[in-house]
């Protein structure tokens, strides 16, 4: 039976911002370790009020050549990401402002 002092690893994607912040606690805290802090939010954050950020997504199927679609397999591999962030960003770059109409050629 597992006792509280075990621990175990976790790993998680944190943005930049979050990094910082856990440098500038283990300053103000005087904490020696990430995992301190981590520990410190964990065990003082108030669960009970959490409310889950809503994010609409929605899934769509698309079709693509094969060769696109190994490239882009390719390039996430080489990025190490996914390839729907790969799509997302292409997306993302294009320079149409949502909402507009676009016509569509004929």
């Amino acid at each position: 039976m597992a006792t509280a002092q075990e621990s175990s690893p976790l790993t998680f994607d944190l943005k930049e911002e979050l990094l910082a912040k856990i440098d500038a606690a283990r300053n103000q805290l005087g904490m020696a370790t990430n995992s301190e802090v981590i520990r410190h939010a964990i065990e003082t954050f108030d669960y009970s009020t959490y409310v889950a950020p809503v994010k609409a997504h929605r899934q769509i199927s698309v079709r693509l050549r094969l060769d696109s679609k190994q490239r882009l397999v390719k390039l996430a591999k080489k990025h190490d990401v996914s390839v729907g962030e790969l799509l997302r960003t292409a997306l993302d770059s294009l320079p149409v402002k949502a909402g507009k109409k676009v016509a569509k050629k004929k």
